[in-house]
């Protein structure tokens, strides 16, 4: 196994910059509050020059397919500056949890419908969910919440799946279903007959979740028996791997926002920064930090090669130490963020309390620290906790 580079190169910190500017630009942290109270709470021109113009919709998708070609770790660093500004797009189910999915069954079984649809999400002309619980772990069973029956040439499903990141603006839907043949991945257009997508009520202010149900809903089949279920594990990992780094991001926004505070806010005569609890509050989440980027970046580069999930790999163990530390360190910076802000850390006015409760969301998506840290006991060899 090679060591792996858990330093940015020149060609990602340019990514970073051109991601980071934009965000700023397009949404500062002081216009989240109006845009979370309003009734558009994404920022679709934000997201179409993201996806059409950046191309960053289709950043890891192959050439061949429409995409530019990347890797993991270029997805990795755009996810921690999105998650550093908490702008508002569909980045995580469209560009990494649908394309995901689609990426692997293209490759495993290339065919005209995932091939055209995995096209469509990654030159930003449509945009995509996949239809199963953000709370869903990656070594979950395949789902079974939507059935799917043959009528004749036609394909339908019935069926519903609560709490599907970005399913409200979602054009296309990759719906994980059982039919007859067993376990199958399907392909259903957001606004076909009998589908409907309902805003769920988000403790996550700045990504939306939506429940999703299917009646008698036309669909298209996109890959089925093992193939689908493979598809949709990997995905899920892929994205959990790649989730720490928006978490990251989180973090690092709450530790800079409340240093550059605690630097200017004065009690006694004196910069609050100057008083030693605060320092070592400070000081333990920059530590905490310095680790817990290590875990993301690591995960990254795993996950970056073709063979990531060949046998013999340190994919779950990466993904899963990547995500215990990252999502317990974001909820730790802005927990600390909240308090030391003190009474204006507290108002609604401030953007900190977005903040937290993305990293609050964060920390239930694609399985908690702990149901992370038990699925780690396994490949790692060691006893599951009591």
């Amino acid at each position: 196994m090679s060591t792996p580079d858990l330093l940015y190169s020149d060609v990602e910190d340019d990514l970073r910059a051109t991601v980071r500017d934009l965000v700023r630009d397009h949404c500062p942290p002081d216009s989240l509050i109006a845009r979370a109270d309003s009734a558009e709470p994404y920022d679709l021109a934000l997201w179409r020059t993201l996806a059409a113009d950046l191309g960053l919709a289709g950043l890891a998708v192959p050439e061949a397919s429409g995409g530019q070609g990347a890797s993991a770790r270029e997805v990795a660093l755009v996810l921690e500056e999105l998650g550093r500004g908490l702008a508002p797009v569909p980045f995580l189910g469209s560009a990494v949890l649908a394309t995901s999915v689609l990426s692997r069954v293209a490759a495993a079984e290339p065919g005209e419908h995932p091939t055209a649809l995995l096209r469509r999400l990654a030159d930003g002309s449509a945009t995509g969910a996949l239809a199963v619980s953000l709370a869903t772990l990656p070594d979950a069973e395949f789902p079974t919440t939507v059935n799917a029956e043959s009528l004749g040439d036609a394909i339908v499903l019935d069926g519903a799946v609560t709490t599907v990141a970005d399913a409200s603006v979602a054009d296309e839907l990759v719906v994980p279903a059982v039919g007859p043949d067993g376990p199958g991945l399907y392909a259903v257009a957001a606004g076909a007959h009998g589908v409907t997508v309902s805003e769920a009520v988000s403790f996550d202010l700045t990504r939306r979740v939506g429940d999703v149900a299917l009646r008698r809903a036309p669909a298209r089949v996109l890959a089925t028996g093992e193939t689908a279920r493979t598809a949709l594990r990997e995905g899920l990992l892929t994205a959990a791997g790649l989730l720490a780094s928006e978490q990251l991001g989180v973090a690092q926004w709450c530790l800079d926002t409340t240093v550059a505070y605690v630097k200017q806010r004065h009690q006694f005569g004196r910069p609050v920064g100057s008083f030693q609890a605060v320092k070592h509050r400070l000081a333990d989440v920059w530590l905490s930090l310095v680790g817990a980027r290590a875990a993301a970046r690591y995960a990254a580069d795993v996950l970056a090669p073709p063979e990531a999930f060949e046998p013999g790999s340190d994919v779950e163990v990466a993904v899963a130490v990547a995500q215990s530390s990252c999502a317990v360190l974001a909820v730790q910076a802005a927990e600390e963020a909240v308090q030391l802000h003190g009474g204006i850390g507290m108002t609604w006015e401030h953007p900190v309390h977005l903040y937290l409760k993305r990293a609050k969301a964060d920390e239930l998506a694609l399985g908690t620290p702990a149901r992370h840290r038990a699925a780690l006991a396994t490949p790692a060899n060691l006893p599951p906790p009591p």
